[in-house]
């Protein structure tokens, strides 16, 4: 596997962080999770939990170790110092300089190994007017102006339904430690990745910020392409009130769509920039919509070449024969579900290790390395 051989120490909980190295554990990284001492990572308790483990827990942590350490104890400092010697990668989640205090942040780590990448994961980044503000992913979205553009039609945001800053945050922090092992083999050098949920999320909106760069006014959302604005970028509604979305702008879908559907005289209003311009051809569909099941639509759009495609829950999703055909579906030996991994390489693929690491498992990494 593409990462066999290398050795990650994660001193990160929730997402982000562990994440990360699940992703690198998936693809041969050996991964031992330095847990807090008592209850140890959050998320073994957190929501529903299905044969003795958390779904959440099960999903980010398999094919891991663990170990619990006091990191304020001399003993914990010493253990942790002397993995932290042979490793590869060390990725933390701690508010910024509490790394440092612990006597485990990046400067302590490289004298004593110069080749590690050292990876801190924070909500607002190591430096800054925010950096010692606390966060998690619904504040940062907030603060990083995204969740005021999840604006339902009546006006008001609602609740994120992704925890993009901890997504992103996380897939840029695994760009970042590959960038950094690949230099390293040329320079023997490590390096020290400071990734920001803030700064993740604002990177990934260039195709949002068109008004507030080109106009320096805020976003209008209803009016605008990708939040309701656009008549085929869109949800609607059925007759059993199930909801269907169509997501696709380009003029030859609402070419083929309103040919289907016997009026093409309002693919000129396609055309129109979205917003007020669009309202006819909305209304024409969301009437339409109206006067037939979901299950009905989906069968009248087989076929036809429209980006549409029904509001399903998540349970559907990975229900879907597809999901499993994909490897994002898996069981291990008790039937416990496990999401596969999104990296699918033709050679060395990922073989994904269901075993989960005990609570207060410090026997699992007490012989070091493997």
């Amino acid at each position: 596997m593409k990462l066999e051989g290398v050795k990650v120490l994660d001193l990160s909980l929730f997402l982000p962080g562990p994440m990360l190295t699940l992703m690198m554990a998936d693809h041969g990284a050996d991964v031992i999770k330095i847990e807090p001492p008592g209850e140890g990572e959050p998320t073994r308790h957190i929501g529903y939990a299905k044969n003795g483990a958390s779904v959440w827990f099960r999903n980010t942590h398999r094919g891991k170790r663990a170990v619990q350490l006091d990191m304020k104890s001399a003993e914990g400092l010493a253990f942790f110092m002397r993995l932290a010697a042979e490793a590869d990668v060390i990725v933390e989640a701690f508010r910024p300089g509490v790394a440092d205090r612990l006597g485990v942040g990046y400067q302590a780590v490289r004298a004593i190994n110069p080749g590690v990448v050292y990876c801190a994961v924070s909500a607002f980044g190591q430096d800054g007017p925010y950096r010692d503000r606390p966060a998690h992913d619904v504040s940062v979205q907030a603060l990083a102006g995204v969740v005021s553009l999840n604006e339902g039609q009546d006006g008001k945001p609602a609740m994120p339904h992704m925890p993009v800053a901890d997504a992103l945050s996380s897939l840029t922090a695994l760009s970042g430690v590959l960038m950094a092992l690949l230099r390293r083999q040329t320079t023997g050098e490590g390096d020290y990745l400071d990734v920001s949920m803030y700064d993740s999320t604002l990177a990934w909106t260039p195709n949002v910020t068109g008004k507030v760069f080109a106009t320096g006014e805020a976003n209008s959302p209803k009016d605008e392409r990708s939040w309701g604005g656009a008549a085929m970028y869109n949800l609607y509604e059925c007759a059993d009130g199930q909801w269907i979305t169509l997501g696709g702008s380009e003029l030859k879908f609402a070419r083929n769509l309103l040919t289907a559907l016997e009026r093409p005289d309002l693919i000129a209003v396609a055309a129109e920039a979205p917003g007020p311009k669009q309202a006819p051809l909305r209304d024409f569909l969301a009437a339409t919509f109206r006067q037939k099941p979901r299950a009905e639509w989906e069968i009248w759009f087989a076929g036809l070449d429209v980006c549409f495609a029904p509001v399903r829950t998540l349970k559907e999703a990975f229900d879907d024969p597809a999901t499993e055909a994909r490897g994002m579906m898996a069981r291990d030996a008790e039937g416990s579900e496990i999401v596969g991994t999104p990296i699918r390489f033709l050679r060395e693929p990922a073989q994904i290790d269901p075993s989960l690491p005990a609570a207060g498992g410090a026997a699992d990494a007490s012989a070091g390395w493997r």
